[in-house]
C-alpha cells in the first residue's frame, strides 16, 4: 500500500512538473502563481461551505442567542432611509417600514439633494414616527458615506437629545440601514437575538430581489443568496460577517466607536468617499474589536437590475469599492480581536480585486498564446476536467449549498442551472479592470440607475 502511495505521488509529481511544458519561460511563473491562487480561493470556498453549514444547523436549533435572551422591545429601532430621487419607491419603502413589528421605532429620510418629487411626498406622508433630513447644496449628493454621517449626527444630537428618546442608551439603539427601493422584513426584530450578545456590533439581513423578471434579476437574487448562506454564514462563527448596504442593522455604540473626522473636520462612522461604505463599515467594527453576524431569520427585498449596461455601472462601482478597501489589509492584518484563520479570511476576502484581475488576466494571457501559436495544447480528458473542476465546480457548489435542497430531482435542476449562474460570473467579471481603471484616474462620479414602476412583491 505504502509502494502504491509512493508511486502514484511520484505520477501526479510529475504530471504536475509537465504542466506547463511548451510555454515561454517567463509565462511559466505566472501561470504556477494563477494556479495557487486558484486553488487556494476553490479551498477557501470549500472551508466557509462546511463552516457555513455548521453555522446554519446551529442557528436553527438554537434562534436565541447564548448570551442572553433580547427582545425586540428592549431596543430603539432607527431605520436610515438615504434618498436621492426616488419618487418612484420612496412611499413603498417608508409605508412598509411603518409594518415593521417592533415597539420604538424612529424612520429617518435622508433626501440628499432630490430635484423630482421625493421630497413632496415624503411631506405629504404622516410624520408622526417620521423624519425628514433635506440636504442641499453644497452639501447634498456628495455620497451615501456623507448622506448617513448627516443621519448619525442628527441622531445623535437632536433626535437622542430630547423627548421621548433621550432616555436612550447608544448601546440599545439599533441603526438599520434600508435603501429606498427596500422591503424590510415585518419581523426584522428578530435580529434582537443577536444583540443579546454585548459583543455584536452589526447584523446583515438576507437579501433577495423582488423583480426576478429576467435571466439578470435571476442571477443577482442567486448572487446575494450565495454572498448570504455561504460566505457571510461562513464567518459568522469567527464574527467577521460583513456588512451589506442594504438591510444591515448596527448598534449605535458601534458606530460611535468608528467615528473618524471628515474633511469638514465633522465625525462619522462612515468614511467619506467610500464607494462601498457597507463593506468599509463592517470591516472597520471588526478591526475595533465588535463581532459581525448573519441573520438566516430576516431578508430585506429589493429592486434588481434588468439592464446589462446598468449592472455594469453598479457593478464597477462595487467593485471600484473593493479597490478602495486595500488600503485595510496592514489594519485587518494587525488585528489583536482575530485569529489566524480569520486573519487570513480577512486577507484573502481585501484581496478579491487584486487576485481576479490578476487570474483574469492569465485567461487573457492563454487566449493569446494559443491563439498565436507559441504554444499547442493536447487537449486530454484529465485537462478539460481539471479546467471544469476549477474554474465551473466552484460556482456550482456556491449555488447548490446555498440553495440547501435535499430533492435529488431538484439538486439536478439546481446543477443546470448552477452553469447559467456561472455564465452570468463571467459575463460580469470585466467590472473588476473597468473598476480598476477608475480607481486609478481617481473617478468617483457616477450617473444614479432609474429605479423600476412598484411591482407586487413575490
Amino acid at each position: 500500500m505504502i509502494e502504491w502511495l509512493q508511486q502514484t505521488a511520484g505520477e501526479v509529481w510529475q504530471w504536475l512538473l509537465s504542466l506547463y511544458l511548451g510555454l515561454p519561460f517567463w509565462a511559466v511563473p505566472i501561470f504556477w502563481v494563477a494556479a495557487i491562487v486558484v486553488v487556494s480561493s476553490a479551498t477557501s470556498l470549500a472551508i466557509l461551505i462546511v463552516r457555513a453549514q455548521i453555522a446554519i444547523r446551529r442557528a436553527e436549533g438554537t434562534p436565541i442567542a447564548a448570551h442572553g435572551r433580547a427582545e425586540q422591545s428592549d431596543y430603539l429601532w432607527v431605520f436610515f432611509v438615504p434618498a436621492l430621487n426616488e419618487e418612484v419607491t420612496i412611499q413603498d419603502s417608508v409605508s412598509r417600514l411603518r409594518e415593521v413589528e417592533v415597539d420604538h421605532k424612529r424612520i429617518l429620510v435622508i433626501n440628499d439633494g432630490s430635484d423630482d418629487r421625493t421630497g413632496e411626498i415624503l411631506a405629504a406622508m404622516d410624520q408622526r414616527d417620521l423624519t425628514v433630513l433635506t440636504r442641499v447644496a453644497p452639501n447634498a449628493r456628495q455620497g451615501k458615506s456623507e448622506a448617513l454621517n448627516d443621519a448619525w449626527r442628527y441622531l445623535s444630537n437632536v433626535l437622542l437629545t430630547e423627548g421621548e428618546l433621550a432616555h436612550w442608551n447608544t448601546n440599545r439603539v439599533i441603526v438599520t440601514i434600508v435603501d429606498a427601493d427596500g422591503r424590510l422584513d415585518k419581523q426584522a426584530g428578530r435580529v434582537a437575538a443577536h444583540f443579546a450578545d454585548d459583543r455584536v456590533g452589526g447584523v446583515q439581513s438576507l437579501v433577495r430581489i423582488y423583480n426576478r423578471r429576467s435571466f439578470l434579476t435571476w442571477a443577482q437574487n442567486i448572487e446575494f443568496s450565495v454572498f448570504g448562506f455561504v460566505f457571510q454564514m461562513g464567518r459568522v462563527g469567527w464574527g467577521t460577517a460583513n456588512m451589506g448596504g442594504n438591510g444591515q442593522f448596527n448598534r449605535l455604540q458601534a458606530l460611535n466607536e468608528v467615528a473618524v473626522p471628515g474633511r469638514g473636520g465633522e465625525l462619522g462612522p462612515w468614511r467619506e468617499g467610500r464607494l462601498t461604505e457597507d463593506q468599509d463599515i463592517g470591516l472597520r467594527l471588526i478591526r475595533a474589536g465588535w463581532q459581525g453576524r448573519q441573520s438566516t431569520l430576516v431578508t430585506v427585498d429589493q429592486q434588481g437590475l434588468n439592464s446589462l449596461s446598468a449592472l455594469y455601472r453598479q457593478r464597477t462601482r462595487w467593485a471600484q469599492g473593493g479597490w478602495q478597501m486595500l488600503d485595510l489589509v496592514p489594519m485587518m492584518a494587525r488585528n489583536p480581536h482575530l485569529g489566524f484563520a480569520s486573519k487570513w479570511d480577512q486577507f484573502w476576502y481585501l484581496m478579491t480585486p487584486l487576485l481576479q484581475a490578476f487570474v483574469g488576466a492569465t485567461v487573457a494571457l492563454s487566449i493569446v498564446l494559443l491563439a498565436s501559436g507559441m504554444v499547442e495544447v493536447r487537449w486530454t480528458v484529465p485537462i478539460v476536467l481539471l479546467i471544469y473542476l476549477f474554474s465551473v465546480v466552484p460556482g456550482v457548489a456556491g449555488v447548490l449549498f446555498a440553495r440547501r435542497s435535499l430533492n435529488p430531482l431538484r439538486i439536478i435542476w439546481q446543477v443546470i442551472l448552477a452553469h447559467g449562474y456561472v455564465l452570468y460570473s463571467w459575463i460580469i467579471f470585466p467590472v473588476v479592470y473597468r473598476a480598476l481603471w477608475r480607481y486609478l484616474r481617481g473617478s468617483k462620479s457616477w450617473a444614479k440607475t432609474r429605479r423600476e414602476a412598484i411591482a407586487p412583491a413575490r
